[in-house]
């Protein structure tokens, strides 16, 4: 009788490893993408707000924690109305995060560490400070700067009424009518989420123009790649014609919309897929591509357009085997016709961290306000994170899930920023909750955040689920997903790929082979008995082996190698 409970020690990462990691071919196609929400990562000169010097000091602990890229969500210059996806400058540093040359030291100092850089480029809108607005605004109808934009004239007698029944995402409807220079009421402009965000036209030649330089602005100062945010977005149906219906005005609908997933914006990124592809060092584009289907996620991703497309779907899917595996395999096979990897991802910026979506009830969404079970969230998401790691293709994983941190859901009302949190009927707004810096000490002025608190308060004990806390203690949440991510790079059945042979296991148990590799998802209550496969290389918790036959706790991923 054998037991198993705690992960392996993680292999360190030796010079020739990284090197290793920076000249292989294809990274992209099983890379782990470490995202990191730059307000809430370090703070490096005490002022309660992340930047980029912060960033750039705690590149050696993602090194060591075993990532292939780091994933900078926005920080160009921006008035912060949604943070930093109002962009003002796409070309400029927001002081809060730094300079330029903050910029380009961050991205030396990852790629001297084997690390890659991938940047957030928000294509769909500007802010309303953005210079060309600003004109359009001064300039009164008939500009040629309102072009860029969509402004209208209003409906009804004097045109009050909104051009035509779309929503912002944000709630509230999606258009906002301006004042005209001299004073009077006038058009209106577009904005599918904050009103300080408004839409650019893609049919106007100088918006194409200007975002293809800025691409290459990006690529000279040698960033490996960029997230393109709203990716389904950018490219309206023509007259802007109603909804009908305010039923789908959400990012991720059942069917394409007016707004959003229009085939048009596949002509933009065969576009941008030829600047890329001059450059060296194999760059990628991942698009954040809310579809109604992964099939249609996969039209991203067509070798002649995007290299990735996040999967929303898996994230969006219970706890549970069966849905996991049919979504698994929606995935691989509509990714495997295109040539392009699958991606996995369980948390982000936007969503309810999924160590809280475990803790409650299925069916509450991917914003929940509810703390739930903490110690059953914890113990689903470890588990979870096992079996997206042990998936054909890439997977992302957002700042602070290697520390199980859960969500924030008891925020005072007063010192929440998200814009959706005011404006009603759109996104709960609740997503500030993912957003709070996260601990890297069990004392001091915001856990090691910084010198001078933070921006989002952090809870009482947080200091528990510190980097320092969690740092050599067997079992932790940090070492697992340390030796995971080792484990992974170090087996040659892991990583890429497009398929996966499933075994026969109890109901609401997963299990899949790769090779030598076996791994088995236990997704009940309950402790299930199955077959062991070899030699245990990690278990996200028990596991007793006796005579061929493994016990498997409840909520528990473990892999084997039959090698």
């Amino acid at each position: 009788m054998s037991q198993h409970s705690a992960a392996p020690a993680p292999t360190p990462t030796t010079d020739s490893a990284v090197a290793t990691v920076a000249r292989r071919r294809d990274w992209w196609r099983d890379a782990v993408i470490y995202q990191v929400y730059p307000r809430s990562f370090a703070d490096s000169n005490g002022d309660g707000m992340g930047d980029l010097e912060g960033i750039r000091s705690r590149l050696p602990y993602l090194r060591d924690l075993g990532v292939d890229a780091v994933w900078l969500s926005p920080f160009y210059a921006s008035p912060q109305a949604d943070a930093g996806y109002d962009v003002a400058d796409y070309r400029a540093v927001d002081p809060m995060f730094g300079t330029l040359l903050d910029a380009d030291a961050l991205i030396r100092d990852a790629h001297a560490l084997g690390l890659r850089i991938i940047v957030d480029l928000v294509p769909n809108h500007s802010s309303d400070q953005h210079e060309w607005f600003k004109r359009a605004l001064a300039e009164g109808p008939g500009s040629s700067l309102r072009e860029r934009y969509h402004f209208r004239p209003g409906k009804g007698e004097n045109g009050e009424l909104p051009p035509n029944d779309w929503e912002s995402i944000f709630g509230g409807p999606a258009w906002t009518r301006v004042t005209e220079p001299d004073g009077t009421p006038g058009e209106w402009y577009l904005h599918l989420f904050a009103p300080e965000q408004p839409d650019f036209n893609w049919e106007h030649p100088a918006v194409g123009d200007e975002f293809r330089s800025i691409l290459r602005f990006w690529l000279d100062m040698g960033v490996d790649g960029f997230r393109i945010d709203v990716a389904h977005g950018m490219v309206k149906a023509e007259g802007l014609p109603d909804l009908g219906s305010h039923d789908e005005m959400r990012l991720l609908g059942n069917d394409v919309t007016p707004f959003f997933d229009q085939d048009g914006v596949h002509d933009i990124y065969r576009q941008w897929r030829l600047i890329l592809d001059e450059y060296s060092g194999e760059r990628i584009f991942v698009a954040e591509a809310w579809t109604p289907t992964v099939e249609r996620t996969a039209n991203y991703v067509r070798p002649d357009e995007l290299h990735q497309a996040f999967n929303f779907q898996y994230l969006a899917t219970h706890w549970d085997a069966a849905e996991l595996r049919e979504v698994v395999d929606r995935t691989l096979d509509s990714m495997r016709p295109v040539g392009a990897p699958a991606t996995w991802v369980l948390s982000n910026h936007d969503v309810t961290r999924h160590a809280t979506r475990f803790a409650n009830p299925a069916g509450l969404g991917t914003q929940i306000r509810e703390a739930g079970d903490r110690e059953l969230g914890l113990r689903r998401a470890r588990a979870a994170t096992l079996l997206m790691l042990a998936l054909p293709g890439s997977a992302y994983v957002y700042q602070g899930e290697e520390l199980g941190l859960p969500d924030v859901v008891d925020l005072p009302d007063e010192v929440r920023q998200d814009p959706a949190y005011f404006r009603g009927a759109g996104q709960d707004g609740f997503r500030d909750g993912c957003r709070v810096p996260i601990p890297w000490t069990r004392e001091g002025s915001s856990y090691g955040f910084g010198d001078g608190g933070s921006w989002l308060p952090q809870p009482e004990g947080w200091g528990e689920l510190s980097v320092e806390a969690q740092t050599g203690v067997p079992g932790s949440t940090l070492e697992l997903y340390r030796s995971a991510l080792a484990v992974r790079r170090a087996q040659a059945d892991l990583g890429a790929g497009d398929a996966v042979e499933w075994l026969t296991v109890p109901e609401g148990v997963l299990a899949f082979r790769r090779g030598d590799f076996v791994c088995v998802a236990n997704t009940t209550g309950a402790a299930v008995t199955v077959p062991a496969h070899g030699r245990v290389l990690i278990t996200s918790g028990e596991v007793e082996e006796t005579g061929g036959e493994a016990v498997v706790a409840a909520d528990t991923t473990v892999w084997w190698t039959t090698a």
